[in-house]
């Protein structure tokens, strides 16, 4: 006799629960198919517009820049065009305009950054400090940031105005004489470079203030524990983990020096792009305008566009030459450290065995 076995799946016939063979919800709520869509293609479509855009706004200015810069041409006639090479970059080294806007940027740059970055990091200090309204304190610090270059320069020069000006106000009332700080050789860089402080402290005591909260709590403890005060606190605990913070914002803040040009342009009443009477306060940027905007020659221009970039590039890359030897260095002493305390070690212990062995002689 022979058993029939029956199975116990699901019938061939459509499951009353309104499940079909494969177990699926038949009908209306069926789970929609899930589409492949991975393929080694996306990412590059993906990425795709970022480098479109950087090359229509970013690679072809550079080129077309570049191009213009080997020919002699003027902005009232582009078409009219002549090639000659790399002769508006050499005429840069003879002339004592380009010179003169060179060493004004520096100059400015060099007042204008340096106090700039040192009232950042105290005033992110400040803020770091647990107080009441800190939120006012720090919308009060990014204002001048939020500000227009056109508004803060005109109360910049207000208030370094030669007759009716508060600064000479202040001086008078110090008993001192009153200073031509639009005229003034070194008066009108230090005015110039205050007003790009003014502006740009609040943004960079931001930075450092995002960079300090991230600085851990257990480090300061420690240093507490072990007796620093708040000032060892702030130079071994707070600077070190500040460093890709101050890093970026001397980046940042040199190449906003080398393009400086909103804030000189409106501070001298009239002058223009000349920077002053005698071009006393005349940046690279202002003389980048004057050269192709006021005295039309395109090429000119073009050349000092790329000679700006190029200062930038040979600093950024002294810099870092400069960082890798440092960096070597270091190691050839931590190397040089170690290799004299094996030295040492090795020769603790040569002394130590040759005395247990004149000990077992003589025993």
């Amino acid at each position: 006799m022979t058993r029939t076995r029956t199975t116990t799946g699901p019938a061939d016939g459509p499951d009353p629960r309104g499940r079909g063979r494969g177990g699926r919800r038949a009908g209306r709520g069926a789970a929609p198919r899930r589409v492949r869509t991975g393929s080694r293609w996306t990412p590059y479509v993906l990425v795709a517009p970022f480098f479109v855009f950087f090359g229509a706004f970013g690679v072809f200015p550079l080129a077309a820049t570049a191009w213009a810069s080997l020919y002699r041409m003027e902005l009232t006639a582009p078409d009219e065009r002549q090639w000659v090479g790399v002769h508006n970059y050499a005429r840069l080294a003879d002339d004592t305009f380009f010179w003169n806007a060179l060493v004004n940027t520096v100059t400015i740059g060099v007042l204008a950054t340096v106090p700039q970055l040192l009232l950042a990091l105290g005033v992110a200090h400040l803020l770091d400090v647990r107080l009441r309204g800190r939120g006012v304190f720090r919308v009060v610090a990014l204002a001048p940031y939020a500000t227009s270059v056109a508004a803060a320069t005109l109360v910049f020069a207000l208030f370094f105005g030669r007759d009716h000006g508060m600064a000479n106000w202040a001086l008078g009332l110090a008993g001192l004489d009153p200073v031509d700080w639009q005229n003034g050789p070194w008066a009108s860089k230090f005015a110039v470079a205050s007003i790009v402080i003014w502006r740009w402290t609040g943004y960079n005591a931001l930075i450092y203030l995002a960079a300090m909260q991230t600085v851990p709590p257990e480090l300061y403890e420690a240093a507490s524990l072990d007796g620093a005060s708040r000032w060892r606190q702030f130079l071994h605990v707070t600077l070190p983990g500040l460093r890709p913070a101050i890093a970026f914002t001397v980046l940042v803040s040199t190449i906003g020096a080398t393009q400086l040009f909103g804030e000189p342009l409106l501070f001298g009443s009239g002058a223009g792009a000349t920077g002053g009477a005698d071009h006393q306060f005349q940046t690279l940027g202002l003389y980048l305008y004057e050269q192709g905007w006021v005295n039309l020659h395109l090429g000119r221009a073009a050349a000092i566009a790329w000679t700006m970039l190029l200062i930038l590039v040979v600093v950024f890359g002294a810099v870092r030459v400069a960082r890798a030897l440092l960096a070597r260095r270091e190691s050839a002493r931590e190397g040089l450290g170690h290799a004299r305390a094996g030295r040492t070690g090795r020769d603790r212990r040569d002394r130590r065995s040759g005395r247990a062995g004149r000990d077992g002689r003589r025993r």
